[in-house]
């Protein structure tokens, strides 16, 4: 007589990270954040990682600062991650294709982690290292509006996925 087994799927979920490179500076935009924050770990695990402002950036030249920043950021990366930075050359998405996007990502990696980089960008070494680039929009935003504005759209493609009312089209 054959053995009746049970047959069990275990869904690998992919942890999420946002990488921000010094503190947010409104308390306002910090509540939103946090909000936002909170809300994406009912559909996934997220995390934020700080890293401090470099020291006395005032007597470094930009390069230097992208290059120290740079090196903080890749302190931060596993091999097996996917980076993806978030950068005005990157490529754009509606909110339901992001949300798409995301999905596919969750089916690949088992980390995902997503860079605001400083007030001059990302580093060389950082850009050679990134999987991919998102824009956010042709518009530029402040770094510290950019984390209010990401951490909705995240929010915002976990409802897309899971079909919840958040979004309307």
């Amino acid at each position: 007589m054959p053995i009746k087994r049970k047959m069990y799927i275990f869904a690998v979920i992919m942890k999420t990270e946002l990488i921000l490179i010094g503190k947010t500076n409104s308390k306002h935009f910090q509540a939103g954040i946090d909000d936002y924050s909170e809300r994406i770990t009912h559909y996934m695990p997220f995390s934020i990682i700080t890293l401090p402002d470099i020291k006395n950036s005032k007597s470094l030249t930009e390069t230097l600062i992208k290059e120290k920043e740079g090196e903080q950021i890749l302190k931060n990366i596993q091999p097996s991650d996917c980076l993806v930075l978030l950068d005005e050359h990157g490529k754009e998405h509606r909110s339901v294709d992001f949300a798409k996007w995301l999905e596919g990502k969750q089916l690949t990696s088992r980390r995902l982690v997503f860079c605001i980089g400083g007030a001059y960008g990302f580093s060389d070494s950082v850009y050679k290292r990134a999987d991919e680039m998102v824009s956010l929009s042709k518009m530029t935003f402040s770094h510290q509006m950019v984390r209010l504005i990401f951490t909705e759209q995240l929010y915002r493609a976990c409802t897309i996925m899971k079909g919840e009312p958040y979004h309307h089209e």
